[in-house]
């Protein structure tokens, strides 16, 4: 008899170490251990999904004719990580072998390689989870003697390699992006599709309590909890977003609106990153509505590309460099993270807005995390490690391998270019041309130096001013530099004084 362990990210009926488990003599294991809900200060909503979705899932599990043993979250278990769960396991069944598919984080499965078959006395045999696209072997033999890694150029190869979007071996519409065309601000309409609303069951109320009850010092709330906990659940939200958002996700993909927690984005990355949907069969349903010449190219092509490009891309950068690219730094950075990531309560109506989103939905799409919330971050220099660990507690859809990239790569440039090739940082201006936010704000967006000036605007140039040894040099960068030199002295000294005077007292604005 062996032992299988199911981790919260892996539910779906066909992971690997499923297919080689046998359900007539073999055990699967799944828990709630303190060690993984609390490591960081995980969202209410997070911890709630994941919980909810794993007590289904056994259920399924079991309904299928498994045997399931479900250690389910108790603070004063005896039992207070995935290892003591096991042991006891162990222990009690005397199993041959432990058996699972690779976890998402290098932490886990760092311990799993290292120091389980010891602890347990028994061989522990892991495989690989081919829910994606594209293994780390193969990510490293693409990667290998490259002298950047750019996710374009990936992004290619993974178009060629699942023929998605492809016509005679070349990219429909003779075009490998249509990012320019996800670019246009919305203004009310079209009208926004209404998600679906999912009916709740026992199983959700005892864990809605359950985290009333243990985790409500964490940030969020679950007054507004809308996600699918069921595989079923996560097919109609599938449904939903090929039938009513995705005709209009290409136009809209980059846009921002005050109060809008989602456009038409598709709410999909929490299921696809915990198993309830599988990264093929959204593909495949995206392809299909394609196909039928139900969505435009750009909608097809801009979706595809955050699934097979950069999903896909980021995992093999995490694989390919951990352990040392957490650490990196490359700016130096040491400031704390201002307390209104935590709170909301700021004066910017940009940062407002997304902190709102974050707090009451556990949700805030690509832009929102990139162009305001990371932006800030970036240009008031805030530790990486500070706005890794917020962008891993606050959002659902948020595990280290997908996480850690983005923050650490894309947001805050700590890796020094190795992900992207230029800094994404932006004045007020990105915000005011992409979203109403800047209309009504408390700080005017049309200057620079006064005392009521946006904060980004003052920021963005002293951000650019403190690294010039280091960005000047960058081709994307030199006419932003030269821009600034074209201030003059004098404008260009209260730029930088109304920014200094913004980084002593960042918790004010």
């Amino acid at each position: 008899m062996n032992i299988g362990l199911i981790l919260g990210d892996q539910l779906h009926s066909e992971l690997a170490s499923l297919r080689i488990l046998d359900k007539s003599k073999d055990r699967i294991v799944m828990a709630e251990v303190a060690a993984e809900a609390t490591y960081v200060p995980h969202h209410q909503q997070k911890i709630a999904l994941l919980f909810s979705a794993m007590r289904h899932f056994a259920e399924t599990l079991r309904t299928a004719g498994w045997q399931v043993t479900y250690h389910k979250y108790n603070p004063d278990s005896q039992c207070q990580s995935l290892l003591d769960v096991v042991k006891r396991e162990c222990q009690e069944h005397a199993p041959e072998k432990l058996i699972l598919t690779q976890c998402g984080e290098y932490r886990l499965q760092h311990s799993i390689d290292i120091d389980w078959p010891d602890a347990l006395g028994i061989p522990v045999t892991v495989y690989e989870d081919d829910r994606f696209f594209c293994n780390a072997q193969t990510f490293n033999d693409w990667a290998k003697d490259r002298k950047e890694l750019r996710m374009e150029f990936f992004y290619r190869e993974m178009r060629r390699k699942t023929g998605y979007l492809m016509k005679d071996n070349k990219p429909e519409g003779d075009a490998w992006n249509f990012d320019a065309d996800n670019r246009k601000r919305w203004k009310g309409d079209p009208p926004l599709p209404t998600p679906p609303i999912f009916s709740r069951d026992d199983i959700d109320e005892d864990v809605f309590n359950l985290v009333k009850q243990h985790f409500n010092h964490h940030i969020g709330n679950l007054d507004n909890f809308a996600w699918a906990t069921t595989r079923d659940q996560a097919l109609e939200a599938l449904s939903f977003f090929i039938e009513q958002a995705l005709p209009y996700f290409g136009d809209y993909q980059d846009a921002l609106a005050k109060g809008e927690s989602c456009l038409f984005h598709s709410l999909l990355s929490p299921y696809i990153n915990c198993g309830l949907l599988t990264p093929k069969e959204v593909c495949d349903a995206v392809i299909e509505a394609y196909q039928q010449e139900s969505i435009p190219l750009n909608s097809a092509e801009g979706f595809i590309r955050q699934i097979i490009g950069w999903r896909e891309y980021v995992r093999g950068i995490y694989w390919l460099t951990m352990p040392n690219y957490a650490g990196q730094n490359y700016f130096n950075n040491e400031r704390e993270l201002p307390k209104y990531y935590w709170d909301g309560d700021t004066k910017m109506s940009c940062m407002a807005d997304c902190f709102s989103n974050t707090i009451n939905h556990a949700y805030a799409h690509h832009i929102q995390r990139l162009m305001v919330t990371g932006n800030f971050a970036l240009l008031t220099g805030i530790a990486p490690q500070e706005i890794c660990d917020w962008y891993l507690a606050v959002y659902a859809d948020a595990y280290e391998w997908v996480e850690l990239p983005n923050t650490l790569g894309m947001v805050m440039h700590a890796d020094g270019g190795y992900l992207g090739s230029k800094p994404y940082a932006a004045s007020g201006n990105y915000i005011n041309k992409m979203s109403d936010h800047c209309k009504g704000c408390h700080y005017d967006v049309k200057t620079r130096s006064e005392s009521d000036s946006c904060p980004f605007n003052s920021l963005y140039w002293h951000f650019l001013n403190r690294h010039r040894d280091l960005l000047e040099k960058n081709p994307r960068m030199g006419l932003i530099y030269r821009s600034f030199d074209k201030l003059g002295e004098e404008e260009q000294n209260k730029v930088i004084a109304r920014a200094g005077g913004l980084l002593s007292q960042l918790d004010a604005l």
